[in-house]
């Protein structure tokens, strides 16, 4: 048996040996097949250097005359989504954003706080079209968050230089975002300063000697359609007086539609500053056809097309009969200095002879005593539209837009009669 079994043993030695040899030959050729050669030597003698493989330092090649030679290897080419921490042509970098990160809460704090926004002269811009529209016209970025870098590389690169680039969680604009559907890309910039803004070349060529000055506006949707409605008929100017909401809040800036960057606004003014502001021999008009005392200044045919409001009269009257109590010991004649006296006219009669500036007043306020003031010392009226007994007063925005274009039309008809007397 012990026989047997030293026989097997010998007779399976050179089997498992010749397996063994077998499978180290075919490793060998596998290595083989795997290389590639540095040099190749023709039987000319020429030596031709191959061009390394994935990770190997390119070498120069040995014969300069060989019609094989290889080009020198250019540098590798680094795709940007294989960096996305740098940018190599411009040197631009981001951070990526931890939780906790205190830079965040700043977002939250411009958006609610209209006094940190004026005392840190900063705004909040939200969207890549408002963005843009905003670098274009010169404004100064300080702090961009995004949730994709696509949404940063398709904006100027020399705008973002000096720029904090900070990326967050989709979620996290989200919830910052009053967006149904939020964009992806919020920034902090400075407030524009309407004398360093660059504006359209195509709105600079329409603006129209026509001024709008917003009064006692508190609504934002309001306010930012008013602005869409100057910037498309062509103001050269908007001023907001004192008690307006603000001009740069984030829903302001949501309805205007980047009108902000294409007609000059001037927010938070005094009513003893703003004739500054307006162009010599401008007349002011309020916009108002629930206005002060208008029953007593207008016929009866155009009161009976319902063209006073009945609820402003009433609250109109109650302050009256207050300050006539006061009156008892004032002068003779004093009494109604309070009240300026002004022609009233329909809007579609024509009123833009000078440089035009008018007046809207806020729907719960109304206009102030002061632009009443200034419409009477520039020589300006009222202009009514006209509704349908019953109905209340158009809201702000909508009377802004039929006087605006109203005022756009009147100028275009005379540039078009003074034409036709020159040729």
């Amino acid at each position: 048996m012990a026989a047997l079994v030293k026989g097997w043993r010998w007779a399976t030695r050179p089997l498992l040996w010749v397996v063994q040899t077998w499978d180290l030959d075919g490793r060998r050729w596998v290595r083989a097949l795997r290389r590639s050669p540095v040099r190749v030597v023709f039987p000319s003698g020429q030596v031709v250097e191959r061009k390394p493989g994935p990770g190997k330092q390119p070498q120069r090649a040995a014969a300069e005359a060989s019609p094989y030679e290889q080009r020198p290897n250019q540098p590798l080419q680094v795709s940007r989504s294989q960096t996305p921490c740098t940018w190599e042509e411009s040197g631009l970098r981001y951070d990526k954003a931890l939780p906790g990160d205190r830079r965040l809460s700043s977002v939250m704090t411009i958006v609610k706080s209209r006094p940190f926004r004026e005392k840190q002269g900063k705004i909040l811009l939200e969207g890549r079209r408002l963005i843009a529209d905003a670098l274009k016209a010169g404004a100064v970025p300080k702090v961009f968050f995004f949730s994709r870098l696509e949404y940063i590389k398709e904006l100027p690169i020399d705008k973002l230089k000096g720029v904090s680039l900070i990326k967050v969680k989709f979620e996290d604009i989200k919830d910052w975002s009053d967006l149904v559907t939020p964009q992806g890309i919020m920034g902090i910039f400075a407030k524009p300063d309407h004398v360093k803004m660059t504006y359209p070349e195509t709105q600079l060529r329409h603006l129209l000697p026509l001024l709008l000055i917003c009064d006692n506006l508190r609504d934002p949707g309001n306010l930012g359609t008013i602005l869409r409605s100057a910037a498309g008929a062509g103001c050269s100017k908007v001023l907001l007086t004192k008690g307006c909401v603000d001009a740069w809040e984030p829903k302001v800036l949501r309805a205007a539609m980047g009108a902000h960057f294409q007609v000059p606004i001037i927010n938070n003014l005094d009513w003893e500053t703003l004739p500054n502001y307006l162009p010599t021999n401008t007349r002011v008009y309020v916009a108002d056809n629930c206005g002060l005392h208008a029953q007593a200044q207008m016929s009866n045919k155009a009161s009976d097309h319902g063209w006073v409001c009945e609820r402003r009269l009433s609250r109109l009257h109650k302050y009256e009969e207050e300050v006539e109590e006061e009156e008892d010991d004032l002068e003779p004649g004093a009494g109604k200095a309070w009240l300026p006296e002004l022609e009233v006219q329909s809007y579609d009669l024509d009123w833009t002879e000078a440089p035009a500036a008018v007046v809207i007043g806020g729907e719960t306020h109304g206009l102030s005593l002061e632009s009443l003031q200034l419409a009477e010392s520039t020589r300006g009226k009222r202009l009514l539209i006209p509704v349908v007994p019953g109905v209340d007063s158009l809201n702000s925005a909508m009377a802004a837009s039929i006087l605006l274009f109203e005022g756009k039309r009147q100028l275009r008809v005379k540039a078009e009669h003074s034409s036709r007397d020159r040729s």
